[in-house]
């Protein structure tokens, strides 16, 4: 699990497997059974996939991770560990605040962002934390006093 300090820290998951992973906003592995896990409320989530090493990535995105770079440093790091091609990568953003409830659109920086990488696929799921409080929490919404959406990935090892 990623500390997510709101910056650009890229873990690889092997060596921290149940322990939260400090100084970080995203994890990266091709250990097969090892989740990875961050918590959002309004940042985004994003999934992260290479098709050819099936190296996976789980990146926490709010306003000041986006501006950093946290998704970009995140793919830059999956070609350095693994070899992966942005070409053979699929990506998927998942609920974060959008506007109009909130100012910034980090949401569209980061589709940019990850389009700007080369990424061969780039999912959006245009879905807004703040505009549905029956299914999401939203920390701007709720003013602090929220719960937290837990997003995880991990690669199968298969059936034992």
């Amino acid at each position: 699990m990623a500390e997510q300090t709101h910056g650009i820290g890229v873990a690889v998951g092997k060596s921290n497997i149940g322990k939260v992973v400090p100084i970080v906003d995203a994890l990266i592995t091709r250990e097969k059974n090892v989740p990875l896990v961050i918590r959002v409320a309004d940042c985004g989530p994003i999934w992260l996939y290479c098709g050819k090493t099936e190296a996976i990535g789980l990146v926490h995105s709010g306003k000041k991770g986006t501006e950093a770079g946290v998704v970009p440093a995140t793919v830059q790091k999956m070609r350095d560990e693994f070899g992966s091609d942005p070409r053979d990568m699929l990506a998927l953003l998942g609920p974060c605040i959008r506007p109009p409830h909130y100012e910034v659109d980090f949401a569209s920086e980061i589709i940019r962002q990850l389009k700007k990488e080369g990424l061969g696929q780039v999912i959006d799921t245009r879905l807004c934390t703040a505009s549905d409080p029956g299914r999401f929490f939203s920390y701007r919404r709720e003013k602090g006093k929220t719960g937290r959406h837990f997003a995880i990935f991990a690669l199968s090892g298969g059936w034992a």
